[in-house]
C-alpha cells in the first residue's frame, strides 16, 4: 500500500510573481473598504447578511454581498447558512478598539492621502520631492497640523504599525541607569511607556507638538506610568528640553532630510550633558540583498515625509557631523535596533 503525499508546489514563474506583486493593492483596497464601512463592528454581535447591513453601511446589497464573499475567501469573514457572514479571528482584529490598532492602520495606509502619495512615486524618483506634498499640497506633518482627526488616527496607526517594537526595545537595552529619559518626538508616549513599565528607576519627559501630545495622558495612564512622566510641548526644530541623561528619538530621524536631521540632532547635542546618551530607535538596514522591512519602509520615507532609512555606515557620518560618535548598535527581537551614540568631546 502506498500513500501519495502532496509535493511542495513550485514557486510561480517570474512573470506570475511580478503580476502578484502588482495586483497586491486589490486586496489592500478590499480590506480598506471593510474598515471604512465598519463591517467588523457591525458583525460584532453575530452573523448578518449583506441585506441586513446595506442600510447601516449605505451600500448596494448585492455589491456588498460580493465584497463580503470575497472577504470570506481571504479569511476575514466566514459565510454560513442563508448567506449570513460572521467574523473570523482575523476579521475581529478590525473592530474599533481591538488590540494592535489594525483599524486605524488600515484606514491610514489605505486612505486617500497615503494612496495619493504613492500615486506620485515617479515624481519622488524624478525630483527627490515627496509624493505626499505633490498629492495633498502640504508636507505630511503640516497637513496633520491642519487635519487633527487624521493626525490622531496617524498616532494610533503608529502604535499599531510598530506593534512589538516598544517592548522589544525595552527588553534589549538597559535603561535602568538613566535618571531622566527625554523622548523627543515621542507622540503619545507609547515607546516611553513601554520603557518605564519595564525599568522602574527612570523618569520620563515626553516632548512633541501640542496637537500630538493631546492623546498622551490617556495612554500613559493606561500603562500606569503617568506619574513618572512630564509632558511638554514644542518643536524639535526650535529646541528640546535640557539636561536629560538619555535623549530617545524613536522613528524620528528617518522622517526628515539631512539638513533637518542635523538641526534636530544639533539641538539634542546642545541640550545634553557630556555624559548623556543619544538613542535612535530605527530600522538599521542590512547591506546587500538581504531582505528587511526597512527597505520597503525606506521607499515610504522617500514618498511620504521625505526622509530615509539608513545602514550603519550611513548613520555614522550623519551623527559625526552633528557632534556624536556611534558607541554601539543594539539589535532587538523586532525589526528595529537601538543606535547608541555619545557626544564627541
Amino acid at each position: 500500500m502506498t500513500t501519495d503525499h502532496p509535493q511542495p508546489s513550485a514557486a510561480p514563474p517570474p512573470h506570475a510573481q511580478l503580476i502578484q506583486m502588482a495586483s497586491a493593492y486589490w486586496v489592500s483596497k478590499l480590506i480598506y473598504a471593510a474598515a471604512k464601512l465598519g463591517l467588523a463592528d457591525l458583525l460584532a454581535g453575530g452573523a448578518r447578511s449583506a441585506a441586513d447591513l446595506a442600510g447601516p453601511t449605505r451600500t448596494h446589497a448585492p455589491s456588498l454581498h460580493r465584497l463580503m464573499r470575497t472577504l470570506a475567501s481571504l479569511g476575514v469573514l466566514t459565510e454560513g447558512d442563508g448567506q449570513r457572514f460572521a467574523l473570523t479571528p482575523l476579521g475581529a482584529a478590525l473592530k474599533s478598539g481591538a488590540p494592535g490598532s489594525a483599524l486605524a492602520t488600515v484606514l491610514t495606509f489605505g486612505g486617500p492621502a497615503m494612496v495619493g502619495a504613492f500615486e506620485q512615486i515617479l515624481h519622488s524618483l524624478e525630483t527627490g520631492g515627496t509624493g505626499f506634498e505633490k498629492a495633498m499640497g502640504l508636507p505630511i506633518f503640516d497637513y496633520f497640523g491642519t487635519h487633527p482627526d487624521e493626525a490622531a488616527l496617524f498616532s494610533e496607526t503608529m502604535v499599531g504599525f510598530h506593534g512589538a517594537e516598544p517592548a522589544a526595545v525595552a527588553a534589549a537595552y538597559d535603561f535602568s541607569a538613566f535618571g531622566t529619559i527625554i523622548d523627543v518626538g515621542g507622540a503619545t508616549g507609547n515607546m516611553l511607556a513601554a520603557i518605564l513599565s519595564r525599568h522602574a528607576a527612570p523618569h520620563g519627559v515626553l516632548f512633541d507638538l501640542p496637537h500630538v501630545v493631546t492623546g498622551a495622558p490617556a495612554l500613559l495612564h493606561a500603562h500606569g506610568v503617568d506619574a513618572r512622566v512630564t509632558i511638554t510641548s514644542g518643536s524639535f526644530f526650535d529646541g528640546v528640553p535640557a539636561d536629560g541623561d538619555a535623549y530617545l528619538l524613536s522613528h524620528v530621524i528617518h522622517d526628515w532630510n539631512e539638513a533637518q536631521c542635523l538641526t534636530i540632532l544639533g539641538h539634542c547635542r546642545k541640550a545634553m550633558p557630556e555624559t548623556g546618551r543619544l538613542l535612535l530607535v530605527e530600522m538599521v538596514l542590512p547591506e546587500g540583498d538581504a531582505p528587511h522591512p526597512g527597505k520597503i519602509l525606506d521607499m515610504v520615507m522617500l514618498v511620504v515625509p521625505g526622509g530615509r532609512e539608513r545602514t550603519a555606515a550611513e548613520y555614522a557620518p550623519l551623527l559625526h557631523e552633528a557632534g556624536f560618535r556611534i558607541e554601539r548598535i543594539v539589535p532587538t527581537e523586532s525589526a528595529v535596533s537601538v543606535v547608541e551614540a555619545v557626544p564627541i568631546a
